[in-house]
């Protein structure tokens, strides 16, 4: 099984070459370090994990208790000792207070990795968002330190059996308490890490409606949930249940049942939906990132395969070959690697932008909310094609569960669907990304794109815009939707093209040998030529 090696060399280049990624205390040879030194927990500690996870899954003890697969906890003891878990967070709280444009390399390394481990802090991460953005200052005095430094952990709570992804229909209950508290009643299925060895408690972000509510959406309120409450006792809560999956079995997916336990009010009754979309759009960024890192671990097990295994003669020499030397395999790796190229510098240059929000920056802000729904739904199906490919490079090989190609195609699969699925992503970027304000800041993105794809994609991305604004304005809202998925798909592969132009572009100026530096170009000339004319016929269908 090949042994992954986070590509450094790769995501320091984009951050500083292609994105010009600048800190006042931060220069490239201490963000070389960084990801250097995260690299070798990601190699020497977590990928290792990665098939004995698999293997072995997590395990629902008769108490309600969740062991994780062997190394897990170490592992995770690990991560947080060396602070890894705290690298973008407030320094207020614990945090190291570094920015996203960094904490993303070293997030996709814990993902390409692990990805079953790296799911823990990834929803943790979530919580921390939530309640920094929305608690009360005794919320975050309390809980906030213990879950950026590791000592806790965080979940998200909002899906019930009967409501799926509509919100809007779930049942579980909050009662108020005369002490300002609230009890929380009812079940909640999917819960990531809802319960785990790894910390002694973990906390839980709940959706639930207050008596006398309004119906729908509008009356759903937030609640932070505590395994162990602060006097030191067991809340009425517990894991009932663990999920069989198609992959990632070393993380617990848990069915919730929370039985009056004692909750929390995060902000305001009635305003949860609005609180948990911090979570999620975080999360839905990561998301898009785990795509980006398990198609990487795909295309280094499949490059290293196919540079090992003799078969055939070359046409050439009649020699025997590696398949590496067959012209179709080379395809494919050209194929894999070009995309996910794209897909880090997209979702890279999303973190960029997300820092400058985090200023106050609108114009950014509105870039990070244009940006969120491409990066999730265009990485994570791009995740799922590439190990697809992963596993043809091996052949029969990829199909046997001992290479380990198996495992990335069926981790991959869970990314276009949990964090609001793809379908989801393209109704988000139609309605509130593009109609919202008639197309404004997807408009301002063209003009960027303008600047190294050629003036035909250009101006069929734009009539395509213009064509969906329109359907919109004299068709109706269900009419337009039905274009949803392919015109998220074409602007996505635009602005991914877009994004390997420009890393073309840099390539004289950056400190890279050439064999590398010849990838780089291979990468975009690979898909100016191969994908940037099928996303050109996708818009086309829309514009006309």
């Amino acid at each position: 099984m090949t042994a992954y090696k986070p590509p450094v060399d790769d995501m320091h280049f984009l951050l500083h070459g292609v994105l010009g990624f600048e800190h006042p205390e931060i220069d490239p040879d201490m963000t070389r370090a960084i990801m250097e030194e995260a690299a070798k927990l990601a190699s020497d500690v977590l990928a290792p994990l990665n098939a004995v996870g698999d293997k072995e899954g997590a395990v629902l003890g008769k108490d309600g208790s969740v062991k994780t697969a062997t190394g897990f906890k170490d592992a995770y003891q690990a991560y947080c000792e060396g602070g890894w878990n705290s690298v973008p967070f407030d320094p207020e709280y614990g945090g190291q207070g570094l920015p996203w444009a960094l904490a993303f390399p070293v997030q996709e390394m814990w993902q390409g990795a692990n990805m079953s481990f790296g799911l823990c802090p990834l929803l943790n991460q979530g919580a921390v968002e939530a309640i920094l953005h929305h608690g009360t200052k005794e919320q975050k005095e309390y809980y906030l330190p213990k879950l950026i430094s590791g000592e806790w952990t965080g979940t998200m709570n909002l899906t019930e059996a009967q409501a799926g992804s509509d919100l809007g229909v779930l049942r579980t209950k909050a009662e108020r308490q005369g002490d300002g508290s609230y009890k929380i009643t009812g079940q909640k299925i999917f819960i990531t890490y809802g319960e785990h060895d790894f910390t002694d408690n973990i906390i839980h972000l709940v959706l639930a409606r207050v008596a006398g509510a309004p119906d729908g959406v509008k009356g759903i309120s937030l609640f932070i949930v505590p395994k162990i409450l602060e006097d030191g006792s067991r809340n009425s809560l517990s894991c009932i249940g663990l999920e069989h999956k198609l992959g990632i079995h070393a993380s617990p997916t848990c069915t919730m049942d929370f039985d009056g336990a004692t909750g929390f009010l995060v902000g305001q009754e009635h305003e949860g939906l609005k609180y948990m979309f911090t979570m999620m759009n975080n999360a839905r960024l990561c998301v898009g990132l785990q795509g980006v890192a398990i198609a990487e671990r795909a295309y280094q097990a499949a490059k290293a395969y196919a540079q090992e295994r003799v078969q055939g003669k070359s046409l050439a020499s009649g020699e025997a070959v590696v398949i590496a030397e067959h012209q179709d395999v080379r395809r494919m790796l050209v194929s894999m690697r070009s995309k996910i190229m794209a897909g880090r510098a997209l979702t890279y240059s999303a973190a960029l932008a997300l820092d400058k929000a985090n200023t106050g920056d609108k114009e950014a802000q509105e870039r990070v909310d244009l940006l969120t729904p491409l990066v999730k739904a265009w990485c994570t199906d791009m995740a799922c094609e590439v190990t697809s490919t992963g596993i043809q490079v091996f052949g029969g090989m990829g199909f046997i569960e001992e290479t380990g190609a198996a495992q990335y195609y069926r981790d991959a699969r869970i990314l276009p669907i949990y964090e609001g699925t793809n379908g989801i992503q393209a109704l988000d970027f139609m309605f509130r990304k593009i109609l919202r304000d008639k197309g404004a800041a997807a408009f301002a993105y063209i003009e960027e794109m303008a600047e190294v794809l050629d003036k035909e994609h250009i101006e069929t991305l734009k009539g395509a815009t213009n064509s969906i604004l329109s359907i919109a304005e004299n068709e109706g809202m269900d009419a337009v939707s039905y274009y949803a998925t392919p015109f998220l798909r074409g602007f996505s592969g635009s602005a991914c093209g877009y994004m390997l132009l420009r890393a073309k572009e840099k390539i004289s100026g950056c400190d890279l040998g050439e064999a590398h530096k010849k990838d780089i170009e291979e990468n975009s000339d690979f898909y100016g030529e191969q994908e940037l004319p099928i996303i050109l016929a996708l818009l086309r269908t829309i514009k006309s």
